[in-house]
């Protein structure tokens, strides 16, 4: 049983997503896109229990872990697979610890990869290709600890006594207090993290932090559902008219549209994460409510293919669409990327949703074209038909995608200059200590003349120009450096007295909200 309209959430989640990694600068905050798959995701898979329970009065964890399994991994793999072969035609720089970023994705670690390495989508000078698979890691981990929270409480509900609807009122109940508790947990740590100064990247990549709107998820479903569905939600759809239940989702719509655009969301901003997440999960559960009651409302209408499509393909145009508009970004402008983007991602995900998933269960595949037909002699493909052909192209994938590991530097150039210019930094500033203690003073107050900066990456990148062309100046830069860091460093150069006449700090994206009061 498929629930029409739910194809437009996945749908609007998947523009956001793509609509900000193609052109953030106008849409700062789509990438809030994810926090409506993650409400969606835990809404399914919690509806989706209750009706099992309702069935048998049992939940099959390992069954829920194999369906899973098989909706995200097969089609990760066959992502990564496809993309390598296109790294041959960029510069050795995006392929820069490819290896690792592989293997964080099919263990499914990248959001602690990046945080560990100081990733982000807005900061990366050489973005990571496999950045983008952090969600499916928080999504991994959430269906782990979820599946058995839901088993422990299935298991103890069937030992109660009731009929089937009494017992599912009860799992209902605990499911809801549950997901609450968790959600005030998690909400609160991402609250409590920012008001102690944690870095903003280490609270949208963390488990801990970025869990909550999956429980918002939870929480819709626990009182309404996907196919069973309780009392008072029937008595809901009965009460609520056609078009009041299509006007409050445009409205969710408009509203959702309004925060992003309205209040320009932004990565490193404190309102994205107090309040953007949070509202942003919370319209999403509204518009899934809202298109359940309208699928009741609409029995006798199909819903469009070109919705359901589109739903269908969407987790895979997700895998797909980072590491396209990378690649194609290296060689054409913005929108010509994106272009080129969409139709390579449509491809590759229409095949992995239509072909590739349904084979590896064990379905055979109808072919659509006669052409295919005529060539292979049968109307429908199986896994044992395809098996040497597919055998062979997955061969020279494994084999292409080993190579560009193996070839692929530990550092990129940008990374090793940097290296090598903080080398020389502090080689500097040793000597410009040893300076300062052993000749005269500059003046009465014992300040060196001249200009001390102090920055970040770009600075320390800058380092050997800035030296050549500003007289009698010393440069302290660091990756990532942030305002109230480059303070600390000031004081410790004015400790030591090695801080100059003049002082420059420039720490570009890195500054604080409250920049002014640091200065």
């Amino acid at each position: 049983m498929r629930i029409k309209w739910f194809s437009i959430v996945r749908i609007i989640g998947l523009f956001f997503v793509l609509y900000y990694h193609f052109f953030e600068n106008q849409f700062p905050g789509g990438f809030i896109g994810v926090d409506l798959f993650f409400t969606f995701s835990a809404f399914l898979i919690t509806g989706l229990f209750f009706d099992e329970f309702e069935k048998s009065e049992s939940f099959d964890l390992t069954s829920f872990f194999h369906r899973r399994f098989y909706r995200i991994v097969p089609p990760l793999v066959f992502s990564i697979l496809i993309v390598m072969p296109f790294t041959l035609i960029i510069n050795r720089d995006f392929l820069t610890a490819i290896g690792k970023q592989i293997t964080a994705a099919l263990g499914f670690v990248t959001n602690y990869y990046e945080i560990f390495s100081g990733g982000s989508y807005e900061n990366k000078f050489i973005p990571h290709l496999f950045i983008h698979t952090w969600s499916l890691a928080i999504e991994i981990h959430f269906y782990i600890i979820w599946g058995l929270i839901l088993f422990l409480l299935a298991k103890r509900v069937r030992k109660s006594e009731g009929t089937v609807n009494q017992k599912i009122a009860i799992l209902r109940g605990q499911v809801f207090v549950v997901a609450g508790s968790l959600f005030l947990l998690s909400f609160l740590a991402m609250v409590i993290g920012l008001m102690i100064g944690m870095d903003k990247s280490v609270l949208y990549f963390s488990d801990l932090t970025h869990i909550f709107p999956f429980f918002i998820g939870v929480i819709l479903a626990s009182i309404s559902g996907v196919r069973g569905l309780p009392r008072k939600f029937k008595e809901k759809i009965e009460q609520q008219s056609t078009k009041q239940t299509i006007g409050i989702f445009i409205g969710s719509l408009i509203l959702l549209l309004l925060l992003v655009l309205g209040f320009k969301l932004h990565f490193d901003s404190w309102v994205t994460y107090v309040f953007g997440m949070l509202v942003a999960s919370i319209l999403a559960a509204t518009m899934i409510f809202q298109a359940r009651i309208l699928h009741e409302k609409t029995l006798d209408i199909v819903e469009p293919k070109g919705l359901t499509f589109l739903a269908d393909i969407s987790y895979a145009m997700y895998l797909y669409h980072w590491p396209f508009i990378i690649i194609f970004g290296q060689f054409v402008g913005k929108v010509p990327a994106a272009l080129l983007t969409v139709p390579f991602s449509t491809l590759f995900s229409t095949l992995s949703y239509y072909y590739l998933e349904p084979l590896l269960r064990g379905k055979t595949v109808p072919l659509f074209f006669d052409q295919s037909k005529q060539l292979l002699g049968k109307s429908k493909l199986t896994l044992e038909a395809i098996k040497k052909p597919g055998g062979a192209v997955l061969g020279i994938l494994l084999v292409v995608m080993t190579l560009q590991i193996f070839r692929a530097p530990q550092n990129s150039q940008l990374e090793s200059s940097l290296w090598l210019s903080g080398i020389q930094q502090d080689a500097d500033a040793l000597g410009t200590l040893e300076a300062t203690l052993t000749s005269a003073k500059s003046n009465q107050y014992m300040i060196p003349k001249g200009v001390s900066v102090i920055g970040d990456s770009v600075t320390l990148g800058t380092r050997e120009y800035l030296l050549a062309h500003v007289p009698n100046s010393s440069v302290d830069a660091a990756g990532n450096r942030k305002m109230n860091e480059a303070i600390e460093v000031m004081e410790a150069e004015i400790a030591s007295k090695t801080l100059r006449e003049y002082v420059v700090i420039a720490v570009g994206t890195n500054s604080l909200d409250d920049y002014k009061g640091h200065l």
